[in-house]
């Protein structure tokens, strides 16, 4: 597939129906000659089961099913945070890790309570987000970035979702709900994923 085949694409598939996510996803997308559109958009309304055992395994789960009922160019990521002093946890789990219907101040008020005896310089903590893409030809690449913090002693900052109030950043002396947009696209686990992204993306499509 020539670069000019993707140009003239109608959509780019995001599967997923995070609207946080999706907006930061389309942010960052901005300028490309790509139709960025929601799965519901594109006619995908069902849950997809993420039963992998890692990020990766997610995501190419959730992209190969919105591909295989749309045909489009798809992207999925998979993303979530990883808490050294918890083995790593929520990792995959991080949007179920209050359970079913949870709220992010259910999910951030958890983690605090189980983190309630750790002194801060014991919190460290990473964001990561893996990049599956599937081409309308069924081939498919997969990246990851990642975004390195501390755990916060309390929430602060109205940008953002997600654990993002409690994800502090020590060399801005903020938490990543206080960056501004742009900021926070430039350095976090999601804006970099995306960049290595479209360099791969465009480096296939060049390569045909």
């Amino acid at each position: 597939m020539k670069l000019g085949e993707l140009q003239r694409m109608r959509k780019f598939v995001v599967a997923t129906k995070n609207k946080g996510k999706l907006k930061e996803i389309v942010e960052i997308l901005n300028g490309m000659d790509l139709e960025v559109v929601s799965m519901e958009q594109a006619g995908v309304n069902e849950d997809i089961e993420e039963c992998g055992s890692t990020f990766e395994e997610n995501a190419l789960i959730k992209a190969r099913e919105v591909h295989k009922q749309t045909g489009e160019l798809v992207m999925a990521d998979d993303s979530g945070l990883e808490v050294e002093i918890l083995n790593g946890a929520p990792g995959i789990y991080s949007s179920r890790f209050a359970g079913d219907g949870a709220s992010d101040s259910d999910r951030n008020n958890k983690l605090l309570e189980m983190l309630k005896d750790v002194p801060f310089e014991k919190r460290k903590a990473r964001f990561v987000c893996v990049i599956a893409v599937i081409l309308p030809d069924s081939t498919h690449f997969v990246v990851r970035g990642t975004f390195e913090g501390y755990i916060g002693l309390e929430p602060v900052g109205e940008n953002g979702f997600g654990y993002d109030p409690l994800f502090f950043l020590p060399e801005y002396n903020k938490t990543a709900a206080q960056l501004d947009a742009s900021k926070k696209h430039e350095i976090s686990h999601r804006g970099k994923a995306l960049k290595l992204m479209l360099a791969e993306l465009k480096g296939r499509l060049e390569a045909c």
